[in-house]
């Protein structure tokens, strides 16, 4: 009888790369998990901001922003303010917006409330390229005292590598609009608003729909992840039973296992390639 050698080949240099290597493996679909875990909470958290904040009844903005260079996502983002004023200055194009199927620019255009501070308000999208020429007949907002409902967004981070251009910018950056529009006094420089009404009206560009309330598939892709661990677990766990059984062919206890596995398939009888094989060599 041959002498088993049992599974003493497991500490062996090879399989303990194998072992490094799923160690590995595990750690980095962890943190794969885990990072699509915090992006379904940011998916959830947003939902809640919408939920709670979406179609809440219209304040005035210093009820909600008590201070200007400050934006408190969960307590501001979409809720509506009320302001009374006038639109002052040039109309700025933040390019590169997708919109009606196309690439276009939402229309930025500074607000003088009553009090004399300054609030960005952004008064939909055009299908205008920004990276052209600027069109003079560009929607403006309506002249004289009026009033505008609008939702609370944060000031949007500047883009690496990206520069403005004219009336022309890449992201809505309020402090560069604050430098490009020359205003001066108190501006509200961590906020915008998106447009929702304007009294009295005038053309605007396409105000943009509601979000989706929408956590995406974060969760079947976390989970997928931990489902990868285990396959490869499975895997492993495989591989080294099928080496154990070829290293130890003729010791007692593959002999035994053997014997089992041929009894187990007696009583259940012939499988249907059985059959087909038998058929075959007939």
């Amino acid at each position: 009888m041959t002498a088993e050698i049992g599974w003493s080949f497991l500490r062996s240099r090879r399989w303990l790369g194998y072992f490094a290597l799923f160690v590995i493996f595990a750690v980095a679909c962890v943190l794969l998990g885990n990072w699509q875990f915090e992006r379904r909470a940011e998916a959830r958290a947003e939902i809640n901001r919408l939920d709670a904040n979406y179609y809440a009844a219209a304040v005035p903005i210093d009820e909600i922003v008590t201070d200007p260079a400050r934006f408190d996502e969960d307590r501001m983002k979409w809720h509506p303010v009320l302001l009374r004023g006038e639109y002052v200055g040039d109309t700025y194009l933040a390019r590169n917006r997708p919109g009606e199927g196309r690439v276009g620019s939402d229309l930025i255009q500074a607000f003088k409330l009553d009090d004399g501070r300054i609030f960005f308000i952004d008064r939909g999208w055009v299908p205008v390229d920004g990276n052209q020429a600027v069109p003079k007949d560009l929607p403006r907002g309506p002249e004289g005292e009026i009033e505008v409902r609008a939702r609370l967004r944060a000031s949007e981070p500047a883009i690496a590598g990206r520069t403005s251009t004219g009336h022309t910018v890449a992201s809505i950056d309020v402090p560069e609009l604050i430098d490009l529009a020359g205003v001066t006094g108190e501006v509200y420089s961590a906020s915008y608003g998106q447009l929702i009404s304007e009294t009295p009206s005038a053309k605007t560009g396409a105000l943009p729909p509601k979000p989706e309330r929408d956590e995406g598939p974060h969760l079947s892709y976390a989970l997928q992840w931990y489902v990868f661990i285990l396959i490869a677990l499975i895997g492993v766990g495989y591989a080294a039973r099928q080496e154990y059984r070829t290293l130890n062919a003729g010791g007692e206890t593959v002999r035994r296992q053997d014997e089992r596995s041929a009894r187990r398939k007696q009583r259940r009888g012939p499988s249907d390639a059985d059959e087909e094989d038998a058929m075959l060599d007939a």
